[in-house]
């Protein structure tokens, strides 16, 4: 599969910004993980990593009606319209959206109660990424992230090459949990996310904005082509799903002085 071009990532933000969430997930799985963070403070400090355009910031506001949240992401019309979602939804006073690397985030070090991430710590490489997350967490804090994992090992060859173009180093959930303990934490909890976490507010809004967006494009052969690959992902998914699944982590920084110092 060619690297994609310029007009290949115009086109994908074009559709990926206008969808209610950039990856899979719903609020019942944010409630469900949050239910494990089971002694947060009262009036939690949390970051939400790779926020996207802050579809699950919007829901840790409501599901945390008391916290703070600092929303970071590096795709700026992500974050302009996260902040016009949070001037609408009068949620200035608490929740604040930055362009920002995840890698280096710029805040506070130790001052976090929770990291949360949904679907983007792999993209700067998921160990170093937990790294970054125990460093923002004070002691006794807890990280919340979803993340790709196989299920099986002989995924048909158009799936493999899909996710190893975007996660050649996905493993499985035996791979992120031994990469959790690595990295200075305590495994609390992990859950597979259900099939409608992938459709509701992702690849069913994802197929139709395809449409609307072939209409827009007609006649254009380059476009019409990145639309087709695009459209792969959900098609893939419908045939393929037994094969790799999200699963939701719950876990915990180590208390004391600093925590446990995370391994190399």
């Amino acid at each position: 599969m060619n690297e994609p071009g310029p007009r290949f990532w115009e086109i994908f933000f074009e559709l990926y910004d206008a969808l209610p969430r950039q990856g899979p997930g719903n609020r019942a799985c944010a409630a469900r993980a949050l239910a494990l963070c089971r002694d947060l403070p009262p009036s939690p400090a949390v970051i939400d990593l790779g926020c996207g355009a802050g579809g699950q910031t919007i829901t840790l506001a409501e599901l945390v009606p008391t916290g703070s949240i600092e929303a970071v992401d590096n795709h700026a019309p992500g974050i302009e319209r996260l902040r016009a979602t949070i001037a609408e939804r009068g949620l200035a006073s608490r929740v604040r959206a930055g362009v920002g690397d995840m890698a280096d985030p710029p805040l506070p070090r130790g001052r976090f109660d929770l990291a949360w991430s949904e679907g983007a710590l792999y993209s700067i490489g998921l160990r170093k990424a937990l790294r970054v997350c125990h460093d923002l967490l004070r002691p006794g804090g807890y990280l919340a992230f979803t993340d790709a994992i196989w299920r099986r090992e002989d995924p048909p060859p158009e799936v493999k090459a899909g996710f190893d173009l975007d996660y050649p180093t996905m493993g499985r959930l035996e791979d992120d949990l031994a990469a959790i303990r690595a990295c200075g934490f305590e495994p609390v909890g992990h859950f597979t996310l259900p099939d409608e976490a992938w459709w509701d507010d992702f690849y069913t809004p994802m197929e139709r904005r395809i449409g609307e967006l072939r209409g827009k494009y007609a006649g254009d052969d380059e476009a019409a082509a990145i639309l087709d690959r695009l459209a792969r992902e959900p098609e893939l998914h419908r045939r393929h799903s037994a094969f790799y699944a999200y699963a939701f982590f719950v876990a915990r920084k180590a208390h004391g002085r600093g925590g446990e110092r995370p391994s190399k």
